[in-house]
């Protein structure tokens, strides 16, 4: 049975973790592993979390099944955080809990391969890795589009146009509600509009991941976009994560909503959604989902998880701040938003960087900014410097 398979190249992002914790050099900087870290350089649990565990912990009295859609209370709570307080699709959204924002994109391709095999799915790039081959897996086909220029950290938008315009009515198009991964560069609010009308006139579906929202600018800031997209079409998707802004990424919370054209084709497509969901992991996991629907539903807990998204928010941005000042060749990464950047490098000058420096980032040149102190933006550029990815082209 087993003697066909072939053996895969190891996870690249799991090799850096173990390469880090096996470094042994007293400085050392963790750039790769996308998580957020305080000013001591942990990955906390936020209080408002545990504040919200504690009360689940007392009043909980069972562990049995909720069923496919997982915690409804939680769906129906991330409503008007990530659509508004005054929303307009009431009647027209599917929601289901799933396993981290990874779930969600994984369970909305299925619903798509279900509706019409083979759609296709349009993602500019760079994009997430981890994209293309869930849409594959699904079995739908992939078209890529630039997206972002690393040489000028610059949106490429003529190549955005030139994508949306091959795709055919009926395509989805894959986008990052906020803080992209893994450039930190979003679109500007005119080029936003302009999105919003092609997909509206072409027939195209966004499917919008969303997965830092207030870590940019701010929760409502951070899901504007999301918003205006939403209000010109008529079919979208979107994957949520509370993984990074509730802290809880090894208890993968997340949530697909599928907005549809009226009440009763969204009736239709929860069924199919519970049906695929039942089939892939069946019941999603309850805990992390259960602590942020109590977060949600008491006003105090909700203003105590502002606060402390604001202090994350403030320190990454500060951070950007830090290596920006640090070195003209790096001023574009104080306009961009959440955790990462990407910086235009090789594999083997990535390499450098942590075999001579112990800086860590991914080969891509991805740099995880929230793993950073703003004291370490010395050494991180200077150890840039030594290997050539900051020259005097890159500062003009």
């Amino acid at each position: 049975m087993f003697e066909a398979l072939v053996a895969q190249p190891p996870d690249a992002l799991l090799g850096l973790i173990k390469a880090y914790n096996s470094d042994s050099r007293a400085k050392k900087v963790d750039l790769g592993v996308g998580v957020y870290r305080d000013a001591d350089g942990n990955t906390p649990v936020l209080k408002a979390v545990k504040a919200a565990e504690t009360i689940l912990l007392e009043t909980q009295d069972s562990k049995k099944y909720l069923g496919p859609e997982g915690d409804i209370g939680f769906t129906t709570r991330l409503e008007p955080i990530v659509f508004g307080a005054r929303h307009r699709l009431a009647g027209r959204l599917a929601a289901l809990q799933t396993p981290g924002g990874t779930g969600a994109l994984r369970l909305g391709a299925e619903l798509l391969h279900a509706a019409r095999p083979g759609t296709k799915v349009h993602l500019g790039a760079p994009t997430w890795p981890n994209h293309a081959p869930i849409f594959r897996a699904a079995g739908l086909a992939i078209e890529t589009h630039p997206f972002a220029d690393l040489a000028t950290q610059a949106v490429d938008f003529d190549g955005v146009r030139a994508g949306l315009a091959r795709a055919a009515p009926g395509d989805v198009v894959l986008l990052h509600g906020c803080c992209h991964n893994p450039t930190g560069i979003d679109f500007s609010r005119t080029q936003w509009e302009e999105i919003a009308a092609t997909l509206a006139a072409r027939k195209l579906v966004p499917f919008i991941d969303l997965a830092y929202q207030g870590l940019g600018d701010g929760l409502e800031e951070d899901a504007w976009a999301t918003r205006l997209v939403l209000d010109a079409v008529d079919e979208a998707l979107v994957a949520y994560s509370c993984d990074k802004n509730f802290g809880l990424y090894r208890d993968r919370v997340g949530a697909l909503t599928v907005i549809a054209r009226d009440a009763r084709e969204a009736a239709t497509t929860a069924t199919n959604l519970a049906a695929l969901a039942r089939v892939a992991w069946s019941m999603p996991p309850d805990h992390g989902a259960a602590a942020v629907r109590i977060v949600l539903e008491r006003p105090d807990l909700v203003a105590m998880w502002r606060a402390e998204l604001d202090v994350m928010r403030g320190r990454i941005n500060a951070n950007r701040a830090a290596l920006a000042d640090a070195d003209p060749g790096l001023a574009f990464i104080r306009d961009q938003r959440g955790l990462f950047s990407n910086l235009a490098m090789t594999k083997a000058q990535s390499q450098a960087l942590s075999g001579r420096h112990a800086i860590y980032c991914t080969g891509s040149g991805r740099i995880n900014v929230a793993g950073m102190q703003p004291g370490d933006a010395g050494a991180i550029v200077a150890a840039l410097r030594a290997e050539g990815c900051l020259t005097e082209k890159a500062a003009a």
